[in-house]
């Protein structure tokens, strides 16, 4: 009975396989069955195994044997550091019960699991991630752009081969029917009435018109004072 490999070294939570081959010179079609045995700090050997000879496979929570016969396959499962130590195979034939035959040692050696930085691995996803959302807002720019460019083209296009203004070709495009939402400011215009103090007229002041009037004094032509008139004067 041999056992391959030496020497195993794996981490925690890891699985170990083994493998066993046996070479019996007069095999007649004998029953046997291999064992597996763990040997801790050279103390006495623990079986932990077994598999009979047409038995395809066993498997317990820790162990998964598999018969290849005449290799058999030795899995141990969800490795711990409790589990390093010497494991072998032993062969117990049936029509010889006391013979038994014996392996070699194979070391087993669990290490403890890496240990990751608990401090790296959420930098990296925040880096990733706003990586990812600048590439997609860029993508997201880049592709508003190119549908801009193409239709601004393709309305520049329209109105010089059809000699339509820019709100025909925008109407054309749209299809029948479907009227393009333009916005137009509009300014009202209204007319504003004032009105007057309504006040009682008051008559214009009526001033009394200056007038000018001209007498002539006319006087009488004097005569030389004679005796006799002087007389008649005097009477």
């Amino acid at each position: 009975v041999t056992i391959f490999p030496a020497v195993l070294t794996l981490p925690e939570g890891a699985k170990a396989t083994f493998f066993c081959n046996i070479s019996m010179e007069n095999d007649s079609g004998s029953e046997y069955s291999l064992n597996w045995y763990k040997e801790t700090n050279h103390s006495q050997a623990q079986k932990t195994a077994e598999i009979s000879r047409y038995k395809p496979m066993t498997e317990t929570e820790k162990y998964r044997l598999i018969n290849h016969t005449p290799v058999f396959e030795i899995e141990i499962l969800n490795l711990h550091q409790n589990d390093s130590g010497s494991y072998y195979c032993g062969l117990i034939t049936f029509f010889e019960p006391d013979k038994v035959m014996e392996s070699i040692r194979s070391q087993l050696i669990v290490t403890a699991a890496p240990q990751m930085n608990a401090t790296d691995e959420p930098k990296m996803e925040e880096g990733s991630s706003s990586e990812h959302i600048k590439a997609m807002l860029l993508g997201i720019l880049l592709l508003a752009g190119v549908v801009v460019l193409l239709i601004f083209g393709y309305l520049t296009l329209t109105y010089r081969r059809g000699g339509m203004t820019p709100l025909e070709a925008m109407q054309t495009s749209l299809g029948p029917g479907k009227a393009p939402v333009v916005s137009i400011s509009t300014v009202d215009y209204g007319v504003l009435e004032f009105q007057r103090d309504q006040h009682t007229p008051v008559p214009p002041k009526t001033q009394p018109v200056e007038q000018t009037e001209y007498a002539i004094i006319v006087f009488p032509e004097e005569k030389p004072v004679t005796p006799e008139r002087g007389k008649k004067h005097l009477d």
